[in-house]
């Protein structure tokens, strides 16, 4: 139980920390909070509507780790370094796959809800 109470406050701690000082983050944070109501109005069943979530959800998920990537690349050294920039950029090519992933769930559940397909 206190494994999982600490495990508790480190993720308190770090997600604090990423609303802090990343703006993707908080703006993932809020399309997240904007995707419950929207799900609810868009998604023809109840399994869209937690799909449509989920693919919000697995775009923070992505910026997260994206996230941590960047902090410690940036701890390791500031100077330029290709190979961390390599590694920079593929954290970065991992977000925007999550979303073109999450673009294509809600622009089908769009498309169902409005009887195209």
């Amino acid at each position: 139980m206190l494994r999982l109470w600490r495990a508790t406050i480190n993720t308190r701690n770090g997600l604090a920390f990423a609303i802090r000082s990343e703006q993707a983050v908080r703006e993932e944070l809020f399309a997240l909070l904007l995707s419950l109501p929207l799900a609810w109005v868009i998604g023809t069943s109840l399994m869209r509507r937690i799909e449509l979530v989920a693919a919000v959800a697995m775009v923070l998920v992505v910026e997260l780790l994206n996230t941590a990537i960047e902090k410690l690349s940036d701890r390791l050294t500031l100077d330029h370094d290709p190979q961390i920039g390599r590694v920079k950029d593929m954290g970065s090519a991992a977000v925007g796959v999550a979303l073109l992933t999450a673009g294509l769930f809600w622009l089908f559940a769009i498309a169902e809800r409005m009887g195209v397909i």
